[in-house]
């Protein structure tokens, strides 16, 4: 099949009495890719067929009760992080998603948060202000920004992120200018391809730390 077609699937959890806070489900969503990227174990081949061309798409379902149940039973990894729970599968075809992946709905994931999150740590992956995204968008846009940090990070630099549990943060923005600034300062950007939601090469996220500064192209 052609690599070019392959997807990695995300579903996340969303009960209807005890939904995740939406900024536990975008890092838990970063931190399960992530998860992957480091140690894809049996998936190697899946992995390395989805990455060979660099259209790393990804598409996020949503499941509750049985759909959940069901959803875990197949191969993949779950990430538990603060009220999320937030399952990667390993890479399929576009057309040829597992059935009881393919029945998952990818609307209905508008997600809040209640309560301010914690303090940020490095990486903090950043949302353009500018741009309204559905949790489960942005859950995507958060997953490829943090694929973009590990791939500019060099071994040593994943050793010590691997070391903090791949952990990782998800803040919007505080302003246009702040997120146009790290946007120039050569740090990873996503660019959105557009098929849903925005805009073609729309930047929606930046990946920020200390040792990502000038790692690409300044834009």
């Amino acid at each position: 099949m052609n690599s070019e077609l392959f997807v990695l699937p995300l579903v996340v959890r969303i009960e209807r009495a005890a939904p995740p806070e939406r900024t536990d489900a975008l890092e838990a969503a970063a931190t399960a890719v992530l998860s992957l990227l480091d140690d894809p174990g049996e998936w190697a081949a899946e992995l390395h067929a989805w990455q060979s061309t660099g259209k790393i798409r990804k598409v996020v379902r949503r499941a509750r009760g049985a759909e959940w149940r069901r959803a875990a039973a197949l191969p993949g990894r779950t990430i538990e992080h603060r009220t999320a729970e937030v399952r990667v599968h390993p890479p399929v075809p576009l057309d040829d998603w597992p059935r009881d992946l393919a029945r998952l709905q990818v609307g209905g994931t508008e997600l809040n948060d209640t309560a301010e999150p914690p303090p940020a740590g490095p990486p903090v992956l950043w949302a353009n202000p500018e741009l309204t995204m559905s949790a489960g968008k942005a859950m995507a846009q958060a997953g490829h920004a943090a694929q973009l940090a590990w791939w500019a990070s060099e071994a040593a630099e994943r050793a010590a992120w691997r070391e903090r549990g791949l952990a990782v943060s998800v803040r919007t923005a505080a302003s246009r200018d702040d997120f146009a600034a790290m946007v120039a300062a050569g740090l990873p950007v996503v660019r959105d391809a557009g098929f849903t939601e925005i805009e073609p090469g729309s930047c929606t996220f930046v990946a920020d730390a200390p040792w990502l500064a000038g790692r690409v192209a300044r834009s």
